[in-house]
């Protein structure tokens, strides 16, 4: 159900619905928020908003699924909860729907995430601003939040179980793979800053 549910392409739906184009035919290809941006800023913020709702929503629901079949009622169930985020993720990088061709799952995982670890997710979005702040790439500030939220969780203690930290890093390791473009480009001196003029 994760899968699905963040394999739903918002981003190629929007842009494909308001303005009749293809977006993996431009900018960096996948059909996340930022790109979608290049396109319309406006459907870029609706993209970011709808995919971390997915996201979130995926982790709402094997909360209230974990309850109905366990009745475990006052217990967090934290490893259902990170399995989901996940999948989420997963679906929202390979969608069956577009022969697994997607985006790079920053605002999926954001959303599963503060539904899971919400304190977690606070200090990785100031590492994320301190990060575009000083280097002025989002690439690479997604790369280094993205690095650092487990040991944030691990740190807060805010997701307990050693499996649950193992899949909230397995997550993180997936996104920051998908940055592989980025990371060879931030390698080459390549990468676009912040604000600067598109090469």
């Amino acid at each position: 159900m994760s899968y699905l549910l963040g394999s739903i392409p918002f981003g190629y739906l929007l842009v494909r619905i308001f303005r009749g184009e293809d977006v993996r035919q431009s900018g960096s290809g996948n059909i996340g928020a930022t790109n979608v941006a290049r396109k319309s800023p406006l459907l870029g913020v609706i993209t970011l908003l709808l995919d971390a709702l997915k996201g979130a929503l995926s982790a709402v629901l094997s909360y209230f699924l974990w309850m109905r079949a366990s009745g475990f009622i006052d217990v967090l169930p934290f490893v259902p909860m990170a399995i989901a985020a996940f999948f989420a993720v997963a679906g929202h990088m390979f969608p069956v729907w577009l022969r697994f061709r997607g985006g790079k799952g920053v605002a999926t995982a954001l959303g599963s995430f503060a539904i899971l670890a919400p304190k977690a997710v606070l200090i990785a979005a100031g590492v994320f601003i301190v990060a575009l702040i000083i280097f002025r790439y989002v690439s690479l500030g997604s790369i280094i939040a993205a690095a650092s939220f487990p040991f944030v969780v691990y740190v807060t203690r805010e997701c307990p179980p050693r499996l649950a930290l193992s899949f909230i890093a397995a997550t993180s390791l997936l996104i920051i793979t998908r940055h592989h473009a980025n990371i060879r480009r931030l390698l080459a001196g390549t990468e676009n800053r912040l604000g600067a003029k598109r090469a």
